[in-house]
């Protein structure tokens, strides 16, 4: 299993700071801290906010990169500009940082360096609490085409091995999880560990709301989350 109940301090002050502050979300980094804490795979990065830290990431991460402005009041990072990925040099770096910092309406400009996955493959994976039944975890297809496609399963947690087996294979698109067009078949069981996981959070959370994992990738058969964004609700 990938899951392991919290324990550290740190991941419940993470989201009562920011009930605390009035704010409703954490930061795409922040979110995968909490995904991180359950052993779910996320992507290798670090927030920057000058062009010395950046250098300093990019040689720990290494080349290509993604560039991402980060914080709490983002949405739709995409659509605003946000995002820059495939970078190559550390030219194309700070050409980079410094167009996200220009596009950036917030007073806080951090910006997440990030290493680039590349997968031909991308699956969602959410949580979401439903007034009557409770935590509900989320899977399938991902990226761009999820608003689109909607081609989605659920199931109330917690959720057993053979539960995540069976979600997968409710969705119209499942034949993406095997081998295909000479990409190896999906990890199913450590996709199964990463279902539990959501769910374990939701239960183990009441102040989480909801929970988007999109996308998680598909690299070598491994999922790892790409991006991630955790919503927050007061229980009182």
């Amino acid at each position: 299993m990938y899951y392991i109940h919290p324990k550290q301090k740190e991941y419940m002050d993470i989201i009562k700071q920011a009930l605390a502050e009035g704010r409703n979300t954490l930061s795409e980094f922040d979110s995968k801290k909490v995904l991180q804490h359950y052993k779910i795979p996320v992507t290798q990065e670090k927030i920057v906010t000058n062009e010395a830290e950046l250098e300093s990431a990019a040689k720990e991460l290494g080349f290509p990169l993604v560039l991402k402005g980060s914080s709490f009041e983002i949405a739709h990072k995409t659509e605003k500009g946000l995002i820059q990925i495939d970078i190559r040099t550390p030219e194309e770096a700070r050409e980079a940082f410094r167009t996200i910092q220009s596009r950036m309406e917030t007073d806080q400009k951090d910006v997440l360096v990030q290493e680039m996955v590349k997968g031909q493959r991308e699956l969602v994976v959410g949580m979401t609490r439903d007034a009557q039944f409770g935590p509900c975890v989320m899977f399938g297809l991902g990226g761009i085409f999820t608003e689109i496609l909607k081609d989605v399963a659920f199931r109330v947690a917690p959720l057993k091995q053979r539960d995540t087996f069976d979600l997968m294979e409710e969705i119209r698109g499942k034949k993406i999880l095997d081998a295909v067009r000479g990409l190896e078949a999906v990890d199913r069981e450590a996709l199964a560990d990463i279902l539990q996981a959501v769910g374990q959070i939701g239960l183990d959370y009441d102040e989480i709301k909801e929970i988007d994992i999109n996308p998680l990738k598909i690299k070598n058969g491994q999922p790892i989350a790409v991006d991630a964004l955790v919503v927050l609700e007061d229980p009182a």
